[in-house]
């Protein structure tokens, strides 16, 4: 009887840590060949002139692979990465390998769902099977104690129940050993002129190091863990990393458990609070799928402007609106792919209330230069304050010039 050979496909899971998809391989195939694609539909400029993905989470995201592929290449294995559409190499791997099964974290918005469909369609064109996993969550889908057409729509009603009907699972150990084929091909990592990136955007970034990867994950995560941490960043330290799944939410919290944060309840409770958020807004668009990409939210009704470009929103865009405090937030965002939530607010709260009532404009913005974004936490976001996103009381923001002076005087 031949060996069983399961391909695992990562994508926002760039860990050995807490990894299902990983521990399951291992459980249930005797060779495993890991991939990672890096597919040219998230290096494209979309419909509002962004790119999909700016340079900086471009360089935060290389590092975060070839981390990932050096840790398995010390368990003997190895991480293949190429550059195309999944969809394309997948099919073409399996046939090469003698693949019998293709392993994956499943997604849930429009494009990574789709992107989802097309390589279970191109596999089963030759009987391979796609199976998804569900892993990027604090709470398991499966443990929610309402099925997800029933999840409350206020974000406080949600958590209460959660917290008090459900539980957190306890994170998996990484694995020790891997086996693979012994002769993978072998693959180079890219560099920035690959994925289509101009001399001028590389020049932008010579010499910066982003911290990407799981062992840095893990470091910064102990930092804010600390209870004298005196930091102005709190989840923004390392969500990045759980974004990229160089974290786990899992993980995180176990941590958070172990350690003494609780002698600091006031930032425990805000750390708790960022990782409910985020699960709230991936079953939210589970429940209504795309909703946080539509400019009207759950309001089929209501109108919204459709300007994508005017010369108030590339003074915005460029930091030069005259607002100080708006334009050092977007000098420090387009600089270092990161900024605080106060400073996000404050943005968001400007461009919606000052520049354009079409907020999908702000939000894309984010997701070219956010090193921790994420569709459905940053579109998400962006539509509670722009006054259509699922939780009615959140759907409202204050005034720019109150977050303004509020920042101003806490420096958050």
């Amino acid at each position: 009887m031949g060996k069983k050979v399961v391909l695992v496909w990562f994508r926002n899971d760039l860990r050995l840590h807490d990894n299902e998809v990983l521990v399951e391989a291992i459980h249930k195939s005797d060779l495993i060949i890991p991939v990672y694609c890096f597919d040219p539909r998230y290096y494209k400029v979309n419909k509002f002139q962004q790119k999909n993905t700016g340079i900086n989470r471009t360089c935060f995201l290389l590092e975060t692979v070839t981390q990932l592929k050096a840790k398995l290449q010390e368990l003997h294995s190895d991480l293949m990465t190429f550059v195309g559409y999944p969809e394309e190499i997948l099919p073409q791997l399996c046939a090469k390998y003698e693949v019998d099964e293709v392993y994956h974290h499943r997604e849930v918005a429009h494009r990574e769902t789709w992107i989802s469909e097309l390589v279970e369609a191109a596999l089963w064109e030759n009987k391979i099977n796609l199976r998804h996993f569900i892993g990027h969550t604090l709470y398991h889908k499966e443990d929610l104690p309402f099925p997800i057409k029933d999840i409350p729509n206020k974000f406080n009603i949600f958590r209460k129940k959660i917290e008090r009907e459900s539980t957190v699972r306890k994170p998996l150990e990484a694995p020790q050993e891997i086996h693979s084929p012994q002769h993978l091909e072998h693959t180079e990592i890219p560099g920035l002129e690959e994925l289509g990136f101009s001399a001028e955007d590389i020049q932008t970034v010579a010499g910066k190091s982003f911290d990407g990867g799981e062992d840095a994950g893990m470091a910064k995560l102990q930092e804010i863990l600390n209870p004298d941490y005196n930091g102005v960043q709190n989840y923004t330290l390392i969500s990045p990393y759980i974004a990229t799944g160089a974290l786990s939410p899992m993980y995180v919290y176990a941590e958070m458990q172990h350690s003494n944060l609780h002698l600091n309840k006031k930032r425990f409770d805000r750390l708790l609070t960022a990782l409910l958020w985020r699960d709230y807004f991936r079953f939210m668009l589970k429940k209504y799928p795309n909703v946080f990409f539509k400019p009207s939210g759950l309001l089929e009704d209501l109108e919204i402007s459709e300007e994508m470009e005017s010369e108030s929103i590339n003074n915005w865009k460029n930091g030069t609106t005259g607002e100080e405090l708006v334009d050092e937030a977007i000098f420090s965002l387009r600089k270092d792919g990161n900024i605080t939530y106060g400073n996000r607010k404050l943005l968001a709260s400007y461009f919606t209330q000052q520049i354009s009532p079409n907020w999908l404009v702000g939000a894309s913005f984010f997701e070219e230069h956010l090193l921790d974004y994420a569709p459905a936490s940053n579109y998400g976001y962006w539509s509670h304050i722009a006054g259509v996103g699922t939780s009615d009381k959140e759907n409202t923001a204050n005034k720019w010039q109150d977050l303004a002076k509020k920042l101003e005087t806490h420096k958050l």
